[in-house]
């Protein structure tokens, strides 16, 4: 299979380039390198540098002719979304567009987006189903039910077929340490940790200690990303095999506290981690935890490799290694 993925020199994009590899698939990315880094691309991976607002470098690229197209490239930011709605609304919206509309003048149909359990927001109801209302509580989220909602009318209209993989919270790296480049200004809670305990940052905030859980931190379901990557693959032979559609949760099913990682972390690490307590950030949920019994019944996608040691020994490996 030919998969062209779009954002893939960023760190989900990377590892899922490294699981078609491992198919032995044909594999190109088009990245801008805002976020992403040209030395964690695969040798034999052929790279296109280029943005997703270019319509005329999309077109000329896709032109080349592949099978499956991967939408990774996205603003991802759920606090600065609710700052700066403009900015996520062209790059995220107007720029899936572009992607879409030029997959099919191509004759790519075949799409797999990059979606988030930021599309469902305050759960109603645990864990997190695909059956569950989504009404996003911050402006990120809201970009990528657009996106799923444009899906579906191309579908309708135009033939394409898509699935849509709700990610929840992404970490690790790659257990072979094949990717070593760090993230650019990463603003999830895992390279935070990381960034304080190899000295990189003095603290870090934890934003709220007033949530209804365990710990009065919020807590988040974390999959592994060479797991997220897996889910890719069987969803491209999904879409290839079935011609359907399909929109399906990644997670691990279990949910870890803001605390209890940073715990985890000064544990395995050794580090002191200094943190402190700040304010809740606008849209935050305080619990999200996802049931995946949709995956693994479409896909037979389990989550593997995302136990919180397996998480945070796979990054601390890489990190340890920056100082």
């Amino acid at each position: 299979m030919r998969v062209l993925l779009f954002g893939g020199a960023g760190y989900i994009g990377t590892h899922v380039s490294l699981a078609f590899l491992d198919r032995g698939d044909t594999v190109g990315i088009y990245d801008n390198l805002s976020t992403g880094r040209e030395e964690n691309i695969q040798q034999g991976v052929k790279f296109y540098f280029g943005d997703i607002m270019d319509r005329k470098r999309v077109s000329e690229v896709l032109s080349e002719g592949w099978d499956c197209a991967v939408h990774l490239a996205a603003l991802k930011a759920a606090g600065e979304s609710m700052k700066e709605p403009e900015k996520y609304s062209t790059y995220n919206i107007t720029g899936s567009l572009i992607l879409i509309t030029e997959c099919l003048r191509a004759g790519c149909n075949n799409f797999i987006l990059s979606s988030s359990a930021a599309t469902y927001g305050e759960p109603e109801y645990l864990p997190i189903d695909e059956k569950h209302p989504t009404n996003p509580t911050n402006y990120y989220g809201y970009t990528k039910l657009a996106i799923e909602e444009n899906l579906k009318w191309f579908s309708r209209l135009k033939g394409l077929k898509f699935a849509s993989l709700r990610y929840f919270n992404a970490a690790g790296y790659d257990e072979k340490g094949r990717v070593m480049g760090l993230e650019i200004n990463p603003l999830n809670l895992i390279p935070i940790v990381m960034e304080v305990a190899i000295g990189k940052r003095e603290k870090m905030v934890i934003y709220g200690d007033d949530y209804d859980t365990i710990d009065g931190t919020c807590i988040r379901d974390y999959v592994h990303v060479t797991d997220l990557a897996r889910a890719h693959v069987a969803a491209a032979s999904y879409l290839e095999k079935e011609k359907e559609n399909l929109i399906v949760n990644l997670g691990s099913g279990k949910g870890i506290s803001v605390n209890e990682i940073v715990g985890a972390a000064r544990r395995l690490t050794g580090k002191e981690i200094k943190s402190e307590y700040g304010q809740r950030r606008a849209g935050d949920p305080a619990k999200l935890v996802a049931s995946s019994a949709l995956a693994e019944e479409k896909l037979g996608w389990k989550a593997e490799k995302s136990d919180v040691e397996n998480i945070i020994k796979s990054t601390w490996n890489v990190y340890k290694r920056q100082k």
